[in-house]
């Protein structure tokens, strides 16, 4: 009996994946069947790879839910095949696709591990090699037959974080994401670093539920100072526009001009749901602390908390297709579905 674990590689596109022409200075996208003969230290890792790659790969600022989907569908499909995956990403929407598959993936006991690189893998400074080989080694690990990992997450220069807790803070640095309201899961060194205490439970025994259809009626309103009634009102009565995602100051403050809320609460009325998260990079939302944030809670902002932009746009598509009853929904998103929230 074969004990080593088997790990799916599933290229989507993006940096990592490519290569250079020396001779045109072009990037090609990289073979990913020939992978051992480029990576050779993969051999090292006690695991068996298969690699599997979008028909047409894609730069990751096309990426959309039907990609999503798709990736879902793929990691469904081979799931009782393979102990862990790992999705080959541009890094420019990474943090979005992985708090959509968090959400996309019920019930999840396995690692399905994100990451990508600044730099093509063929390049002689590239972070792809030690990337891909620690996200491979991480997801390939368990412990009493189980997957030490059971949830979605990021690995981007030497840490591993929850996928829906990630950003994208850098376009030029390799240490290009950052996890603002929760710690790394892992840490890369001369170990690995667990967290084990912050991970999410083994997993469930129900198996796995794949959610595949996402709701894209939705929105994210980022509030500046001067920002005028035309302008929001118009926003808010977009054709069959479901969902807002509003980002506003500090802990959740906006103006109180009578107009600002008036706005608000019609929408509200007309059954939009409107969720406040923060502009800040880290911290959380909290309605009520000030005057700027009391009428708010008032008439049904929904509190995004501590959740990442990311994480609320996607966990809203989401709910939105969960046919759940209005009364609820502002309970359900206030609750954490897969650790996105504190």
């Amino acid at each position: 009996m074969n004990s080593r674990t088997k790990i799916l590689l599933i290229y989507t596109g993006g940096t990592i994946g490519m290569r250079k022409d020396f001779n045109t200075g072009a990037l090609k996208v990289f073979n990913f069947s020939k992978l051992l003969q480029r990576i050779p230290e993969l051999k090292q890792l006690d695991c068996e790879i298969e690699t599997i790659s979008f028909q047409n790969p894609i730069d990751s600022s096309n990426m959309n839910p039907a990609n999503w989907a798709e990736i879902a569908f793929i990691i469904e499909s081979n799931y009782s095949g393979f102990d862990g995956f790992v999705v080959l990403h541009g890094s420019d929407t990474m943090s979005y696709t992985a708090s959509a598959l968090s959400f996309m993936l019920e019930n999840l006991s396995k690692p399905v591990i994100l990451t990508g690189s600044q730099l093509p893998i063929g390049d002689l400074r590239t972070d792809a090699k030690e990337n891909l080989i620690t996200a491979i080694q991480i997801a390939s690990l368990q412990e009493n037959n189980k997957a030490v990992i059971a949830e979605v997450c990021l690995y981007f220069e030497h840490k591993l974080y929850r996928g829906n807790r990630t950003t994208k803070i850098n376009s030029e640095h390799f240490n290009a994401f950052a996890s603002p309201n929760y710690p790394a899961l892992v840490e890369s060194g001369v170990n690995l670093n667990f967290k084990s205490e912050l991970l999410l439970s083994k997993g469930s025994t129900k198996g796995l539920k794949l959610h595949s259809v996402l709701d894209t009626n939705v929105v994210i309103i980022k509030m500046f100072p001067g920002i005028g009634e035309t302008v929001f009102s118009a926003l808010l009565e977009i054709p069959n526009l479901k969902g807002v995602v509003l980002e506003t100051y500090g802990s959740g403050n906006a103006p109180t001009e009578d107009w600002f809320l008036n706005v608000i609460e019609k929408a509200i009325a007309k059954g939009l749901y409107i969720v406040n998260v923060t502009q800040c990079t880290s911290g959380s939302v909290n309605m009520g602390q000030y005057e700027t944030s009391s009428a708010m809670k008032q008439i049904g902002v929904i509190s995004g908390k501590d959740i990442t932009t990311e994480a609320a746009i996607t966990k809203l598509m989401f709910l939105l297709s969960q046919n759940i009853p209005s009364k609820d929904f502002q309970t359900v998103f206030e609750t954490s579905l897969r650790g996105e929230i504190s």
